[in-house]
C-alpha cells in the first residue's frame, strides 16, 4: 500500500513495508542474482594465472620504484639539510 509522507525535504510516497513480503524478496533477490551469475564471462584458469602475475609484477615495479625514490631523497635530505 502506498501512502504520502511528510520529511524535512518535503512530500513523497512511501511503500507500507509488510513483514510477510521479505522473506519472498530475499528468494527473489537470489534467484536472480544466480541467472547474472551465469551470464557472466569468466576467465579460463590460464587468463587468471597471467592476469593475476602481471597484477604481482607491476606492483613489484612500483615498490621498487618508490624505494627508489624514497632512498634518494633521504639520502639527499640527510647529506645537505641535516
Amino acid at each position: 500500500m502506498l501512502y504520502w509522507s511528510r520529511s524535512p525535504v518535503g512530500l513523497f510516497l512511501k511503500r507500507e513495508m509488510n513483514i510477510q513480503s521479505i522473506p519472498s524478496k530475499i528468494t527473489t533477490f537470489l534467484k536472480e542474482v544466480r541467472l547474472e551469475m551465469k551470464k557472466v564471462n569468466w576467465p579460463t584458469r590460464q587468463q587468471t594465472l597471467r592476469y593475476t602475475l602481471i597484477v604481482i609484477g607491476v606492483s613489484v615495479a612500483i615498490a621498487i620504484y618508490l624505494g627508489a625514490i624514497d632512498f634518494i631523497l633521504t639520502t639527499l635530505l640527510n647529506k645537505f639539510i641535516l
